[in-house]
């Protein structure tokens, strides 16, 4: 049977698994990313992620070696400010504000926050004009012998691939994780998230805004205006009894629980488009490498939505392996440095998030007063307060 050559071969087409296609075409290497599922590169397509991402800024150093920032810029709104709100009080009303200025530590803003769906679309488009890519929505790993020299891989079409480096971005159940035998430890919090996009009175003024009360993060992401209206996405993370009585209410009782969740920070908002929901977890791999095979993304590491950390993370990942593959992607040196590299990082970070989900999620009025407190204090010392937002960007 004829096999296929290929220097990097993706196994999975979502977000972080197109970016890893086209960053490592832009680099030259011939590259083919597979995924079961062909993107779905339109709003209101049925099956598309209406959640949004906001790349941090050292990502952006990744898009543009990708060529994908220029497509994405023009999409993308700025985020200047990251504002925490404690409404945990008595009364579902802020009763404490604060706001990280990206002004104090440099010229530019935090990030920029862009649909999901439409990043599929740009990113798609991009690996057509790259002629060492090829991309094949619909077809999936069948099989997987990764060894020393070379990684084999069977495709759900029959055909049969060799690389250098198999790069697994196939999500939080990899089947390349499990082709290359690596195990993982998974924290279940009983936690699920409703995202959509809405409309809304007050301008954000490009502040994203986390509102803390129990149940998890609410949160509201700047996004471009929608039909004349100042627009936001929205991750409302809630146990899951709460979520599914959420979405079985009617119309005009959605809105109202909607409303007072909000703590009525950009005035009245209006669902504007249908509601997704995904179930929450902590998960790391126990190793990020096997033999020719590389973890990136929630294949090596998931994470709850809290400080928009997912995606930044596995660009992390992704500029990390292509810093380190040198002219033999997937040599045993290269990926034992990126395994040193990311693990001990994202580790770290699983950590930190892990806590403040928890935190976030307390119900008893006392230590709601104490989580009050604690953000109150640590945002008044100024130097503490940069170095977490230094933290949070993943910059020294």
């Amino acid at each position: 049977m004829q096999i296929d050559d290929t220097d990097i071969l993706v196994s999975g087409g979502g977000i972080a698994g197109l970016i890893a296609a086209a960053a490592f075409g832009s680099k030259g290497h011939s590259v083919t990313c597979v995924d079961p599922a062909p993107p779905v590169t339109e709003e209101g397509a049925q099956g598309s992620d209406l959640r949004s991402t906001a790349f941090l800024h050292p990502s952006i150093a990744v898009l543009r070696a990708a060529g994908l920032w220029d497509r994405l810029a023009p999409h993308a709104t700025p985020l200047q400010v990251m504002r925490i709100i404690d409404a945990g009080g008595k009364l579902a009303q802020a009763r404490l504000s604060r706001e990280f200025d990206a002004a104090e530590i440099s010229d530019q803003p935090f990030g920029w926050n862009l649909p999901n769906w439409l990043l599929k679309r740009e990113i798609s488009a991009r690996l057509t004009e790259l002629h060492n890519v090829r991309f094949l929505p619909g077809t999936g790993t069948a099989a997987l012998l990764a060894r020393d020299a070379e990684a084999l891989a069977t495709l759900t079409d029959g055909s049969r691939i060799r690389a250098r480096l198999v790069i697994g971005a196939d999500g939080r159940n990899s089947p390349t994780r499990e082709a290359v035998g690596i195990g993982t430890r998974t924290l279940r919090y009983g936690q699920k998230a409703l995202a959509f996009a809405v409309t809304h009175e007050r301008p954000h003024d490009n502040v994203s805004t986390e509102i803390h009360r129990s149940g998890g993060p609410f949160t509201l992401v700047p996004l471009p205006d929608r039909d004349g209206k100042p627009s936001s996405a929205v991750v409302w993370m809630e146990r899951g009894f709460e979520t599914a009585r959420l979405r079985a209410l009617p119309p005009d009782a959605f809105e109202a629980e909607l409303n007072r969740r909000s703590a009525g920070v950009l005035g009245q908002l209006t669902q504007a488009t249908r509601l997704t929901e995904w179930p929450i977890i902590s998960q790391i791999a126990d190793r990020f490498t096997g033999p020719r095979t590389a973890l990136i993304a929630e294949a090596a590491h998931v994470v709850p939505p809290i400080g928009a950390q997912g995606l930044n993370m596995s660009l992390a990942d992704l500029a990390a392996l292509i810093d380190l593959s040198g002219t033999d992607p997937g040599s045993a040196a290269s990926l034992s440095a990126y395994e040193r590299r990311r693990r001990p990082e994202a580790l770290a970070r699983l950590i930190g998030i892990d806590a403040l989900n928890r935190a976030s999620m307390i119900s008893a009025r006392p230590l709601r007063d104490l989580r009050a407190a604690a953000l109150g204090g640590l945002y008044a010392v100024a130097p503490l307060r940069r170095v977490m937002m230094r933290a949070g960007l993943g910059v020294s």
